[in-house]
């Protein structure tokens, strides 16, 4: 018995369990736990959520797919209505074919009953004539159907053929009648007075842009249009000239805007070529000049160019155009090197130099460290007699001389108060004159970047406005002159920098001069329309110049004098250039046109379309037969002539 009571298990110590190592793990155990089911619960609500999202969208996607199906049986029913409207609309054309025909044979005619064409009657017409049908309702229709919208597609669109065809042959005859009324306005117009523009101008804003307009001279549909003077008030702006005053609407062209094409149009090209009431008496084109009606010996035709010769002269000129130079923007100046290999453009931020044999681009000067905002048109380029500099003037007032072969700038002249419009090296390369539309002319030394101004200071202008357009030194280097916008030509003792002449006669603002190569005389361009050539024989002789000088502004009036007009363009002159020989005058004109005249006479010799715009600079190779011409259409052209 005693072996029972003693041999049962002992009993454990109740109590608080001791603290060990077990007792942190189950505490961190329901901690994690813990974390676990909040986190569960989160997703829980999120997924939640995410159903709840998931079934509106269901239902937004199936409610705009039903709207889809709508739209489609809507544009299933529309067609098949346009289908039968189509469809009868043929068989009424038919039936007036059929009757028309019946006339014209004399056969009698029974056409069926005229149907009613609306809204109300959709359904096809004629044997077996259905009954009409009324929008919205489709009847029963089968593969037989020409109205089921889905069978007699190829019938469709033989018609449709036939259709577009008609339609053609109608806008062709439209446009004809169109063209002919225009003709005939054109005509009218023509014969109304000129309305006498006010001499006096306000220059009122730089020029940003011409916008390219789309005349191709030699591709134009058609009749040929005749060549009238233009009607209307000009529209000539341009980033390579001064603002004429009637010019209020630029058109900024840049490289992201390229030149727009499109249809063709006539050009306010010369009606009549030659000089109009001149002493000299010269030859002149017709008034009525078709270009397309020129016997072939007085014409030459590129693909998108021509030229056109005076019958009333003898032919002694050949023109052909040899490089075609294309530009990001408005091309405002063209100069060759003094050796005739290289041909500078300007235009918007650069100026580039081409090789005039090959017609390859050689070299882009740009300041990067202008400023990057809006336009900065580069309006005159001329290079130094060695060919090792290029002078650029723009509209930031500066003119730059850049070393051709570094592509840097070597000079910087500031000083001008406005846009920098012309440049022009001395034969000697010692001395640059600029002109600028703040009314100075002004002398630049190479060496010691020094400079002289030559102002215009005159109380009797005609125009208050006397910005300085262009300028040109003299072969010898004595004289400066400036043309400018109150229409008067100055010339200036580059020795003394005094005033020495001033060449009155122009109605409108002086855009160019040039002085012949033997420095005697003097060719001007205008907005009047005319060129005038001026004797300044007498301002050779440096003593001449001092007795003119000393007698005042009285010899000032009656020294040189206009020996020429050269009359026959019919816009602004915007350019003039003389050759190297003195034989030929050039002239670049609004009217899209190039002339030659004869330096002597003042006659014209050619008429050269090659432009699609205004031709703003021309310049003549000083080394050979060589013409370069810059327009608003974004072209530079290279141009070669010879006497025949």
């Amino acid at each position: 018995m005693s072996s029972t009571i003693y041999n049962h298990r002992s009993l454990q110590p109740t109590g608080p369990p001791a603290q060990g190592p077990s007792q942190h793990t189950h505490v961190r155990l329901n901690e994690a736990f813990d974390t676990i089911r909040q986190e569960f619960d989160v997703l829980t609500s999120d997924l939640g959520l995410l159903r709840n999202q998931r079934d509106e969208y269901e239902s937004k996607v199936t409610s705009q797919i039903n709207e889809l199906n709508i739209i489609r049986q809507s544009l299933y029913e529309l067609e098949s209505q346009h289908g039968k409207i189509r469809q009868q609309y043929e068989d009424e054309l038919s039936r007036l074919r059929a009757e028309l025909h019946a006339a014209r044979q004399g056969i009698p005619a029974n056409p069926p009953p005229h149907p009613t064409v609306g809204p109300a009657s959709v359904g096809p017409s004629g044997p077996p004539a259905p009954p009409a049908s009324v929008p919205g309702v489709i009847p029963a229709t089968g593969p037989g159907s020409y109205s089921e919208p889905y069978y007699g597609r190829d019938r469709d669109r033989d018609r449709d053929r036939e259709r577009e065809k008609d339609r053609e042959r109608a806008d062709r005859e439209r446009e004809r009648e169109i063209r002919d009324r225009e003709r005939e306005q054109r005509d009218r117009e023509r014969e109304r007075p000129v309305e006498v523009r006010d001499p006096k101008r306000i220059k009122t804003e730089r020029m940003k842009g011409d916008r390219p307009d789309h005349y191709s001279p030699s591709l134009v549909p058609g009749p040929t249009p005749k060549l009238p003077a233009p009607a209307g008030p000009p529209t000539f702006q341009g980033p390579g000239l001064p603002p004429p005053p009637s010019a209020h609407a630029p058109y900024p062209p840049g490289p992201g805007n390229p030149p727009p094409s499109g249809p063709t149009e006539p050009p306010p090209a010369s009606s009549s070529l030659a000089p109009i009431n001149n002493t000299s008496n010269g030859a002149q084109f017709l008034d009525d000049l078709d270009p397309h009606n020129v016997p072939p010996e007085l014409k030459k035709e590129g693909s998108d160019w021509f030229a056109i010769f005076n019958p009333k002269v003898k032919r002694v000129l050949d023109v052909a155009l040899v490089h075609t130079l294309m530009h990001e923007s408005v091309v405002c100046c063209v100069r060759f090197s003094a050796d005739g290999k290289f041909l500078a453009t300007g235009c918007n931020r650069t100026a580039q130099i081409y090789d005039t044999k090959t017609g390859a681009k050689t070299c882009v000067l740009a300041d990067e460290s202008a400023g990057k905002a809006g336009d900065l048109y580069i309006r005159s380029v001329c290079f130094s007699p060695d060919g090792k500099y290029l002078a650029t003037g723009a509209e930031d007032k500066q003119i730059r001389i850049w070393d051709i072969a570094k592509k840097r700038i070597r000079n910087v002249f500031d000083g001008h108060q406005q846009e920098i419009y012309s440049l022009d090296f001395s034969l000697d390369g010692r001395l640059i004159v600029s002109g600028s539309g703040d009314k100075t002319a002004r002398i630049w030394d190479m060496v010691d970047g020094s400079s002289k101004v030559l102002t215009i200071n005159d109380p009797d202008s005609v125009n208050n406005d006397a910005g300085v357009t262009s300028v040109a030194i003299s072969p010898n280097g004595q004289l400066v002159a400036a043309g400018s916008l109150d229409t008067v030509v100055r010339i200036w003792d580059v020795a003394t920098g005094l005033l020495i002449e001033r060449l009155r006669g122009h109605r409108d603002s002086v855009y160019s001069v040039a002085f012949t190569p033997d420095g005697k005389g003097l060719v001007s361009g205008s907005l009047d329309k005319t060129l005038k050539y001026w004797d300044v024989s007498g301002l050779v002789n440096a003593a001449k110049r001092k007795d003119a000088t000393a007698n005042g502004k009285k010899e000032l009036e009656k020294g040189s004098q206009c020996t020429m007009n050269f009359m026959g363009h019919t816009d602004y002159v915007l350019s003039v250039a003389v050759s190297h020989d003195g034989q030929w005058v050039v002239s670049g004109s609004k009217d899209r046109g190039v002339q030659f005249w004869d330096s002597h006479s003042a006659t014209v010799q050619c008429m050269l379309q090659g432009h699609k715009n205004s031709v703003i600079s021309i310049d003549l190779s000083p080394a050979g037969n060589i013409l370069a011409t810059g327009s608003g259409d974004w072209q530079a052209r290279i141009w070669s002539y010879q006497t025949i």
